[in-house]
């Protein structure tokens, strides 16, 4: 990975600077120096106009109770496009507006979400979902009062065989006896 990523840091600004002496080669090196500046100006301002939409977008998924997934994978790659349009050069320019669209996003972030499918793994709890249902994929982590010996359990709450469970309800109180 280390010689990959090295090899791009050096392969890319050789190949935007040899695409830039051409450029400015077939026109003048001002039209080239203008052109770099005003994809500049353009990529901060669509960059700044898709951030703050996508903070939006964010803001109102938080509010509504839901997991702002896209909205965090858009803000992301509008930083990384951002970052792209204001190096110099082409290649970066043309990758950095295709981040900056709604298509773009979608289509690179399908191919990240594809790419990478198998890398992640997310545990959720008190979902709601039935155990062993496909909403619910903890539910082999799931707290079974039948198995649980308090006789095992540390100090701190922690059964010395491993992992150790965790109770977190809203309505979890302790018994009380019923009055006389």
């Amino acid at each position: 990975m280390f010689f990959r990523l090295l090899a791009l840091l050096i392969v890319v600004p050789f190949v935007e600077l040899v695409l830039l002496l051409r450029l400015a080669d077939e026109t003048s090196w001002l039209t080239t120096l203008m052109i770099v500046i005003i994809t500049g100006i353009i990529g901060s301002y669509l960059a700044r106009r898709e951030g703050l939409a996508t903070w939006f977008r964010f803001q109102s998924a938080m509010s509504q109770g839901k997991m702002p997934n896209r909205e965090i994978q858009d803000g992301l790659m509008i930083a990384l496009a951002a970052v792209l349009l204001l190096t110099p050069g082409l290649l970066t320019d043309a990758f950095g507006f295709t981040l900056l669209t709604p298509p773009g996003r979608r289509l690179i972030g399908g191919w990240l979400r594809n790419r990478f499918a198998g890398s992640f793994r997310m545990q959720t709890f008190g979902g709601g979902g039935q155990p062993g249902s496909a909403s619910n994929p903890a539910a082999e982590d799931r707290f079974d009062p039948r198995t649980f010996d308090p006789r095992r359990s540390s100090a701190s709450g922690q059964r010395s065989g491993g992992a150790g469970d965790t109770i977190d309800s809203p309505h979890f109180e302790p018994k009380r006896s019923p009055s006389p």
